[in-house]
């Protein structure tokens, strides 16, 4: 049977992972990616470079973010927040920078029980000038659905 998630059992889903699929206009069409994130305070943190889906987040704001647990096709559950794009700059990126980076590493060290020595590589970025964009989407609407068959 599918059931709605309650807004807490959504938040838990979001606070426990670290990999997203990624919804934007480019244009006329719709795309959808995977993308690294993290949740924090009703907002999902992400990073990238210049390129396809910035311009098309600066040009169409709105935007959705889907996470999926799926163990088997009758036991799995999922989350979906639509919200809007914000890119952050100076301080405020940096620090988000930094927030995702330590969120990053201690969901991957509980869920994947992995010491991640590469998270320094987004420590160097916080002191670099050129960090790369930082953004967030800014909750709006969050919904989740799961299935338990035995």
């Amino acid at each position: 049977m599918i059931q709605n998630l309650e807004k807490k059992e959504c938040e838990f889903i979001l606070k426990h992972n670290y990999v997203g699929h990624l919804a934007y206009i480019y244009g006329n069409a719709p795309f959808l990616i995977p993308i690294t994130y993290y949740y924090s305070n009703n907002k999902i943190i992400c990073y990238s470079g210049e390129g396809h889906k910035i311009n098309a987040m600066r040009m169409h704001p709105d935007v959705a973010l889907e996470v999926a647990e799926i163990d088997t096709i009758n036991h799995w559950q999922s989350v979906v927040v639509h919200g809007k794009y914000e890119e952050l700059e100076g301080s405020t990126a940096r620090a988000m920078l930094h927030e995702f980076s330590l969120g990053i590493k201690d969901i991957v060290m509980k869920k994947e029980r992995k010491d991640l020595n590469f998270i320094s590589e987004f420590s160097a970025k916080i002191d670099k000038d050129d960090i790369p964009i930082i953004f967030q989407i800014n909750i709006k609407e969050m919904t989740g659905k799961m299935r338990r068959k035995n």
